[in-house]
């Protein structure tokens, strides 16, 4: 199995308010893992390649509103 390599958001200057994402083991293993950036030794939850593009997708196009 690959190791993750952690991404932050470029928005995440928001005082760490942030997910992390190991977009790398998209394509070796087939998923996308998703971690709390406050917590890196917490919880990961995953997710399929195709379902992380389309929360992503939703979130650009708005549909989850202003949080």
């Amino acid at each position: 199995m690959n190791e993750p390599k952690w991404d932050k958001s470029s928005y995440s200057s928001n005082g760490g308010n942030c997910v992390e994402v190991a977009r790398n083991m998209a394509a070796a293993e087939g998923i996308i893992p998703v971690r709390d950036s406050k917590d890196p030794n917490g919880p990961v939850l995953t997710f399929s390649p195709s379902a992380w593009s389309a929360f992503v997708a939703a979130t650009v196009d708005g549909k989850f509103g202003n949080v």
